[in-house]
């Protein structure tokens, strides 16, 4: 069963990453109104603009990866009675 578990995290960990992609795009076009997110090396954008752009990208990513981590192994729980990590 840990096998299991372990596959169908990976596949939700990348279906994760991709939707935390789309969440922090949409998120950055409403705080800061630009389709794209400074990249840490671009001139054109200070530093404020450079690390709020990666706080809020990396609170995405944990927020999604959190949740599809806990909603996989609720889910695990709900199949078969048992913790996945048990």
């Amino acid at each position: 069963m840990k096998i299991i578990y372990k596959a169908l995290s990976l596949l939700f960990s990348v279906l994760g990453g991709l939707l935390a992609g789309l969440l922090f795009k949409q998120a950055w076009k409403l705080a800061a109104g630009e389709d794209d997110a400074p990249d840490a090396d671009d001139p054109d954008h200070g530093w404020a603009e450079v690390l709020a752009a990666a706080a809020l990208q990396g609170a995405i990513f944990a927020l999604v990866k959190a949740a599809t981590q806990r909603a996989g192994a609720h889910g695990v729980r709900k199949v078969t009675g048992r913790w996945p990590t048990d």
